[in-house]
């Protein structure tokens, strides 16, 4: 199957593809690379610069499936251009889908956010709750569900809300929850814990990369699929961390009153299985800083290059 890959990559991407390669997979990756290109070079690979909001920049030709992982990853990074954040998540989004559609692409895997819920008082938050998004990443990823699921009468359309994803990628991320404790462990000796009682949902990126694989191996498992296996606070994700590493654990207030357990029942009733855990997230973290594999440094930290890059990634497409 030739799979058309937006974000190829980016956090997930960079695990991604090369998992469709090894599974006989003929990959194209589009990305704009702001993070640069961590892929490794393979005879069934190629690998496009460019822009997801340019439609003349996407071509299609002979593709079986997309997915799009392509977004301005987390709030924050959301809250600084609003106008590129609706951009690369909606108006893109919207573009791509037209394009697989005039094409007759029949596969298309939308990679949304479980943040999509906004706050949630209920104790499991199920695929059926209203949607109350909160920021421009939530609710961008809100109206590019909307824009997928309206072509689901001419094309396979599934949907995963993934929960905070952890583990390693080659363009690693170290703003995100698991990464980004384990790492103030490493490298102060210390973790600050804002609130601490917070339940949240997290998934290891091999887990989340290899539903993209198992959806594209079985078309019959259509809709949204919320994707978060383990609900557990800040807090315990500290003290994991510090089983692993010697750290002190400083608690302190927060404005972020989120809690909330996701439900991800519709997903495991496909037959799908997550493989790994929170724990095996943080001793890979933890090895590959000991080997001198991996560094605390700004490209791993979305918003610290956005606030330096924004003004140019506006411009981009311009």
């Amino acid at each position: 199957m030739k799979v058309f890959v937006t974000g190829a990559c980016g956090y997930k991407g960079s695990v991604l593809v090369p998992k469709l390669l090894a599974a006989g997979h003929e990959v194209v990756g589009f990305d704009i690379q702001w993070f640069g290109n961590h892929l490794t070079p393979h005879p069934a690979l190629t690998v496009i610069k460019g822009d997801v909001r340019d439609p003349d920049q996407i071509d299609l030709t002979g593709v079986d499936a997309i997915i799009h992982l392509s977004s301005v990853a987390n709030d924050p990074c959301g809250d600084l251009d609003p106008k590129l954040t609706w951009e690369i998540s909606c108006l893109a989004t919207m573009q791509l889908c037209d394009r697989a559609y005039r094409q007759g692409i029949k596969r298309f895997i939308y990679a949304s956010s479980g943040s999509v819920y906004g706050v949630k008082e209920e104790e499991q938050v199920t695929e059926d709750l209203e949607l109350l998004p909160i920021s421009e990443y939530n609710k961008t990823k809100m109206c590019g569900e909307r824009i997928v699921l309206s072509y689901e009468d001419d094309m396979v359309v599934q949907i995963v809300r993934p929960a905070t994803v952890c583990g390693f990628s080659p363009r690693m991320r170290l703003d995100v929850s698991v990464n980004m404790l384990t790492m103030q462990a490493l490298t102060n000796g210390r973790i600050t814990v804002f609130g601490g009682d917070q339940t949240r949902p997290n998934i290891h990126i091999d887990d989340i990369t290899d539903l993209y694989l198992f959806l594209l191996d079985h078309p019959e498992h259509t809709g949204v699929f919320n994707a978060g296996f383990e609900n557990i606070s800040i807090g315990d994700i500290a003290e994991r961390v510090v089983r692993h590493v010697p750290a002190e654990v400083v608690i302190t207030a927060s404005n972020d009153p989120r809690s909330y357990r996701v439900n991800s029942d519709r997903l495991l009733a496909t037959g799908f299985r997550p493989k790994k855990t929170v724990e095996d997230a943080i001793k890979e973290i933890v090895g590959l800083y000991r080997q001198g594999a991996l560094k605390n440094e700004d490209q791993w930290h979305n918003l610290k290059w956005m606030q330096g890059n924004v003004a140019e990634v506006g411009e981009a497409a311009q």
